[in-house]
């Protein structure tokens, strides 16, 4: 079987253009370094517009790689996601970062990896994906090298990473030593041949969904998290919080929906347990947050709760305890609009951060006091995304919590969707808490915050694609809809 690979074209051209910023840097002079994230972001464009004009489906080495309409969203949203984190780091890196050059380098290689990540269908291959994604950011943390806080953030990150990592490869070594593959479909038909699940083979789910946990910092595998979101620099921050949050997510789907559905009985239960200790743990420890980097990771740990929730609600357990999965593509549905809609809110909340901070240097919660006199644009922008955040009307956040509260709830998980919506009440003081700050209290500075073009223009889209996801989401439910069900078939 000979393998096409023009299926890899985008990936190709991703890291073609990571290469070629890497290159540049070395001929550039100092005080054009600046124009290296144009060109990764011109780059960026035209490898979106070729990826939307030449896409097909199909498949490489055997199935390793499948490239369908579930692939080719995750594609074109990492990157569209990859154009809103260069640019919105511009002002910082320049001001802040000394080799512009690697950092940009490096950060088109993790978009690389999520685009890899979506299209595994192996897990060895997805090992390696995950890797390229996990080694570009343990270097993108610690980044600020002359920042201790940055420094200890990293020294933490490789450690508790590198220990996931191996958690995730003992895992996969105890499920190929009982099952003899690793592919996704094959460990699919192997498991409805075997009538109990070997004490080896559940060891080895256990350690991979560990692993996997940790990369969605899900709770007791989330406390590297805030000290690493604090001690980042802000851009990157961003990028934890959404690029490798939904990088994994797009992995763990894949997962559970080509290789897991038919066991659900036996891991339901497990992840209901780690979506409720996650909504709860991250909503309460974000309310006495003093720093708007540990609150918002906080507030990330709660929403992978959410995503836990349906990702637990693939599947339904009939009375006879068969397995149902008449209701998985919706679920699917409601969990990739609640994944797109945290990313456009996150990136929108992140976004302002990083324009105050680089007026600033601060990021207290205090520090945003008065930020509606200093910038009302920024502050609008910021509200809005903490009432997305929330989950509160007319935005995107409501919108997508519905929709997948709604498909949960259809799998007879009411008790689960009512937890849900009381973790979403306790999360609204805290993110009210960020509007006091900037519409109530009274700020020591009163200077006006200037914000660049490129800035303003990321935030004006980011503001309109939170509020269109949330009065006419039906366009983007159409292309979901498409992907949910080439992932089903």
């Amino acid at each position: 079987m000979t393998n096409n690979f023009s299926l890899l074209i985008p990936e190709f051209l991703v890291t073609g253009l990571a290469f070629l910023v890497l290159s540049l840097d070395l001929f550039v002079s100092e005080k054009r370094k600046d124009y290296l994230v144009w060109v990764g972001v011109i780059g960026l464009l035209i490898i979106l517009v070729i990826t939307l004009l030449t896409f097909t489906n199909g498949i490489l080495y055997q199935g390793l790689l499948v490239f369908d309409d579930y692939a080719n969203l995750f594609r074109i949203f990492f990157l569209i996601a990859g154009i809103i984190v260069l640019i919105s780091s511009n002002e910082f890196v320049k001001s802040r970062i000394k080799y512009q050059g690697e950092f940009y380098g490096i950060l088109i290689f993790t978009i690389l990896a999520g685009m890899l990540l979506s299209s595994s269908s192996e897990l060895l291959t997805a090992y390696i994906s995950l890797e390229l994604l996990s080694f570009g950011l343990y270097v993108l943390v610690a980044f600020d090298r002359y920042n201790i806080k940055s420094n200890e953030s990293g020294v933490k990150y490789v450690l508790l990473g590198a220990f996931s990592s191996a958690l995730i490869l003992y895992g996969i070594s105890n499920i190929y030593g009982v099952l003899g593959t690793t592919r996704f479909d094959e460990i699919s038909l192997m498991l409805t041949s075997i009538d109990d699940l070997n004490p080896f083979l559940i060891l080895g789910f256990i350690f991979l969904f560990a692993g996997l946990g940790f990369k969605l910092s899900a709770v007791p595998f989330h406390m590297w998290a805030p000290d690493v979101y604090e001690g980042s620099p802000l851009p990157i921050t961003a990028w934890l919080s959404v690029g490798s949050k939904v990088a994994t997510i797009s992995l763990v789907l894949r997962l559970f929906c080509e290789s897991l559905l038919q066991i659900g009985d036996e891991w339901q239960l497990i992840l209901i347990v780690l979506s409720v200790a996650t909504m709860l743990i991250g909503n309460l420890g974000a309310l006495v947050q003093k720093n708007i980097k540990r609150l918002l990771a906080f507030s990330s740990i709660g929403h992978m709760g959410y995503i836990l929730m349906g990702i637990s609600a693939l599947i339904s357990i009939n009375e006879d305890g068969s397995v149902s999965t008449e209701m998985t593509v919706l679920v699917i549905n409601g969990i990739i609009f609640y994944v797109i809609a945290y990313a456009i809110t996150n990136f929108a909340a992140f976004t302002s951060v990083i324009a105050v901070f680089n007026h600033s240097g601060k990021d207290s919660i205090s520090d945003f006091a008065g930020l509606s006199k200093r910038s009302p644009f920024l502050s609008l922008v910021l509200v809005c995304s903490m009432f997305s955040l929330a989950g509160l009307p007319v935005f995107a956040g409501f919108t997508s919590k519905f929709y997948l509260f709604n498909a949960v709830g259809a799998q007879d998980l009411l008790w689960l969707v009512a937890l849900g919506i009381v973790t979403s009440l306790i999360s609204l003081y805290y993110y009210l808490m960020i509007a006091r700050q900037m519409y109530i209290e009274k700020g020591i500075d009163s200077s006006p915050i200037k914000v660049s073009p490129s800035i303003k223009i990321i935030l004006v889209i980011l503001l309109v694609g939170m509020i269109i996801g949330g009065v006419f989401p039906s366009p983007l439910m159409d292309l979901i809809q498409l992907a949910s069900e080439a992932l089903i078939s």
